[in-house]
């Protein structure tokens, strides 16, 4: 499968560490950007990102490890999304994310909007049958339909809702909702922790394990970046303040290595790239970088 050369590549790592054949590790970018309804910019985002990842460590100091060479990481080409939006953008990422994982790669999907992530969590959820999702975000993203399209970005967890079972879905960070979408979450059992009620602390002051005490033994990650607080991610389409921030949200994810549960796999999405803004494109590029070790 064709993969990126070392100078466009995740990391800018040489093709020993980043052929397909011996990477364990897969980035797929899906540019998408069809149903933003505020800020623009999110196909721009892999590409950010990959330029961003030029500039990270390859050493994790928390792991004693440099990730890259050890497990190895493919990056492959934009998914061409040309004249293809709504359930056929779907059906055509999901066919790749399938192959991936027909080939054990532990998959790494880039978006793009929000819209996108349906797709890698059906193809998950068919070889990983007792999956947990955790979605970080801003928004809950359960409206039936927004702006007449029920393929909105706004809408992604209400689609993952008709086929995935909502008791295993957990949000985190949400603070901007309608009525709609909170008497959904009450309805239908999913396990969300609102940005206030972290806040105010309505939760155990160790709220980053409670989070992870809902969670099965294998989950697959979600993460809208605007569940950050906008002081350090100003660059998202949908900013919302009260947000999170980066430590603080790696605590959740010791806790999930902690626990034993197993990372099988994450997305990316609603990074909306400006130009001269580059604290925020390298920000999500170490995520991504520690997500992975966090998973591996």
């Amino acid at each position: 499968m064709q993969t990126l050369s070392e100078d466009k590549n995740f990391l800018a790592i040489e093709e020993q560490f980043s052929n397909y054949e011996d990477s364990k590790i897969v980035i797929l970018q899906v540019p998408y950007e069809h149903t933003v309804s505020y800020g623009g910019g999110t196909k721009l985002a892999p590409q950010a990102i990959l330029d961003a990842s030029a500039f990270v460590e390859f050493y994790d100091d928390e792991f004693n490890s440099e990730l890259c060479f050890e497990q190895k990481i493919a990056t492959l080409p934009p998914v061409d999304l040309t004249d293809c939006y709504d359930d056929e953008m779907l059906r055509k990422v999901r066919y790749f994310i399938d192959k991936l994982l027909a080939d054990n790669k532990f998959v790494v999907t880039l978006g793009g909007e929000h819209t996108i992530s349906t797709a890698p969590i059906a193809a998950h959820f068919s070889k990983y049958k007792n999956m947990s999702v955790l979605h970080f975000d801003a928004h809950s993203d359960l409206r039936d339909e927004y702006q007449s399209s029920k393929y909105s970005h706004a809408c992604f967890m209400a689609r993952v809702s008709e086929f995935f079972p909502t008791e295993q879905i957990t949000q985190v960070g949400i603070r901007a909702q309608c009525r709609e979408e909170a008497e959904f979450i009450k309805r239908n059992n999913i396990n969300t922790f609102y940005a206030s009620a972290i806040r105010r602390g309505l939760h155990s002051q160790n709220w980053q394990k409670q989070i992870v005490n809902t969670l099965g033994s294998e989950v697959y990650i979600t993460f809208d970046v605007d569940y950050f607080d906008p002081a350090i991610m100003p660059t998202t389409g949908t900013p919302e303040p009260d947000g999170f921030l980066y430590n603080e949200t790696l605590n959740i994810f010791r806790e999930i290595k902690a626990s034993g549960r197993k990372i099988i796999g994450f997305d990316v999405v609603e990074l909306a790239p400006v130009q001269n803004i580059h604290h925020t494109d390298i920000l999500v590029a170490r995520l991504i970088y520690k997500l992975m070790n966090f998973a591996f």
